[in-house]
């Protein structure tokens, strides 16, 4: 076994020391972003960089998303590898034209990739409202070039993000915020962390009904099937995609073919939400395996709210997720 730390790394420092190793690895890597520098970041994941690597490499920008991944994209160019942050990933809708009109065509344009990283905070949880709490992953799932990346546990974030960073072409990381300091977990210290994108994860395993989701939906996802096994005696498998593009499809069918059943959950809204594209390529490559519907189970159509009382409504919760779970196992 790998020695481990004594003290355990949260999902916010298994970020920083991805960060901070590629950095100090790879002098082309450098970070730029708002109030990254000298305040460290509005959720300190760069604290103390600016003192390690220097104004070059840490560079605070302007109030401008568009500018920041432009500039990124023409530093990648050059060879360069660039990590942009969107303070809130929210506030990446300014920079969509950038990333999806220019990074993500770069390859097939100019045969020349635009390596390089946006990262940011995602999801609600942490009643922050309805501009710093949404989950855009969606918004693109139908963009072609794109590689997105969002892990559950402190591990992968740290193993993802440098794989990430070494990819030759543009990868959006989403950091689960809710995770930030509640995800703990022992990391290898002798041993280089680096998690393929593209690989899902077997979170919990079962032979009953497959769960597919990933971000801090694992850990709801993980709870309900624990639920389900002592007071039902069913056994729920739960799939931690890790990342959605590449997507792990051959992962999700090999749990299909083994349970039969199918639930899919997810943060973001269910209309046009990625558990569709999940649901249609299970019905394309195993439907003659399932006994049941597939059933997913998502946050409602609305904008995030910011009383918790309507967040908490608004958000999947543990009951969600075992009354679709137990209409599945009964069906």
């Amino acid at each position: 076994m790998p020695e481990t730390d004594p003290m355990e790394t949260t999902y916010l420092g298994a970020i920083r020391e991805a960060l901070q190793e590629e950095m100090r690895s790879d002098d082309t890597v450098f970070l730029l972003g708002e109030d990254i520098a000298a305040y460290g970041g509005a959720f300190k994941v760069t604290e103390g960089f600016l003192e390690e690597f220097g104004p070059d490499r840490v560079i605070d920008t302007p109030i401008s998303e568009a500018a920041i991944v432009g500039a990124a994209i023409g530093a990648a160019h050059m060879g360069l590898k660039p990590v942009a942050e969107m303070q809130f990933i929210d506030f990446i809708a300014p920079a969509f034209d950038m990333i999806v009109n220019f990074a993500a065509k770069s390859r097939y344009r100019t045969g020349i990739g635009a390596g390089l990283v946006i990262r940011g905070p995602c999801g609600a949880g942490s009643r922050s409202g309805p501009f710093h709490s949404q989950s855009v992953e969606s918004y693109f799932a139908n963009v072609a070039g794109l590689k997105m990346v969002i892990p559950a546990r402190a591990y992968d974030a740290k193993g993802l993000l440098r794989a990430a960073i070494r990819d030759p072409d543009p990868v959006l990381f989403f950091e689960h915020k809710f995770l930030y300091r509640r995800v703990k977990e022992h990391l290898p210290k002798d041993e280089e962390v680096l998690v393929p994108l593209g690989e899902a994860r077997v979170h919990r395993e079962g032979s009953d009904l497959t769960i597919v989701t990933y971000g801090a939906m694992v850990y709801k996802s993980a709870d309900a099937a624990d639920r389900i096994a002592e007071e039902d005696g069913s056994e729920a498998e739960v799939l931690d995609l890790r990342s959605l593009r590449p997507l792990d499809t051959a992962a999700i069918v090999e749990s299909v073919k083994r349970t039969g059943r199918l639930l899919i959950v997810h943060e973001a809204p269910g209309f046009g939400g990625f558990a569709g594209e999940i649901t249609a390529q299970v019905c394309e490559q195993a439907f003659e395996w399932l006994d049941a519907p597939i059933r997913r189970v998502t946050a409602i159509d609305t904008p995030v709210p910011y009383a918790p009382t309507l967040e908490d409504y608004y958000l999947p919760g543990e009951d969600d997720i075992v009354a679709a779970a137990r209409w599945l196992l009964a069906y």
